[in-house]
C-alpha cells in the first residue's frame, strides 16, 4: 500500500444560481459522471454533501461557487478520468456555458494515505498555487511533483477542450 495518495480540488463559479434551468444539463450529468469516477481505477474518495454530489457544500461566502474534491491513487489515475473518460470530457468541454472564468481553479497535492482533505484545505492549496506557482505544496497536471515517499509523477499533456 502506498504511503501517499493524490488529492485534488477544482472549483467553479456558476454564472446563474445552481438550480437555474440554464444549468440543468450540468446538474443532470453529475450522478453519472460521479459514478464513472467512483468506478475508475485508482479512485479512492470524493467529497459528497447532502445529495450524491458536493454542490451544496459551502466553499466561500459566494453561494455560486462549488467545489469538487477527490483522492486518487496517483496523478495517472486522476488524469485517466479527467482527460480520457468521454462522459467527463463532454461536460468539461461545455463548462463555459455554466461557469465564469477562474484563473486558478484546480490544485493537486499529496496527502498521507487515508487522509480526507477538507474544503478549507483545498482552497488553501488553490491559494498557494495562485500565489507561488507549482510547488510540492500545490501543483498542476502539467507540473506535478513526486510524492514525499518518492513516488514519481509525470506531467500530463492532455487537454479538455
Amino acid at each position: 500500500m502506498a504511503e501517499y495518495e493524490l488529492a485534488q480540488i477544482n472549483i467553479a463559479r456558476f454564472r446563474l444560481p445552481a438550480d437555474h434551468v440554464a444549468n440543468r444539463d450540468f446538474m443532470d450529468a453529475l450522478d453519472a459522471v460521479n459514478a464513472i469516477a467512483e468506478a475508475s481505477e485508482g479512485f479512492v474518495w470524493r467529497l459528497v454533501g447532502e445529495g450524491n454530489d458536493a454542490t451544496d457544500v459551502p466553499v466561500t461566502d459566494d453561494p455560486h461557487i462549488i467545489a469538487n474534491m477527490s483522492v486518487w491513487r496517483d496523478v495517472d489515475a486522476l488524469a485517466a478520468f479527467v482527460y480520457r473518460a468521454p462522459e467527463h470530457l463532454a461536460i468539461m468541454r461545455r463548462r463555459k456555458e455554466w461557469f465564469d472564468h477562474i484563473e486558478v481553479f484546480q490544485a493537486l497535492w499529496w496527502v498521507p494515505a487515508g487522509h480526507r482533505p477538507t474544503v478549507a484545505e483545498g482552497i488553501a492549496r488553490i491559494d498557494s498555487l495562485a500565489a507561488n506557482g507549482p510547488t510540492a505544496t500545490a501543483f498542476s497536471f502539467k507540473q506535478p511533483f513526486a510524492a514525499p515517499d518518492g513516488t514519481p509523477a509525470q506531467p500530463v499533456q492532455d487537454e479538455c477542450a
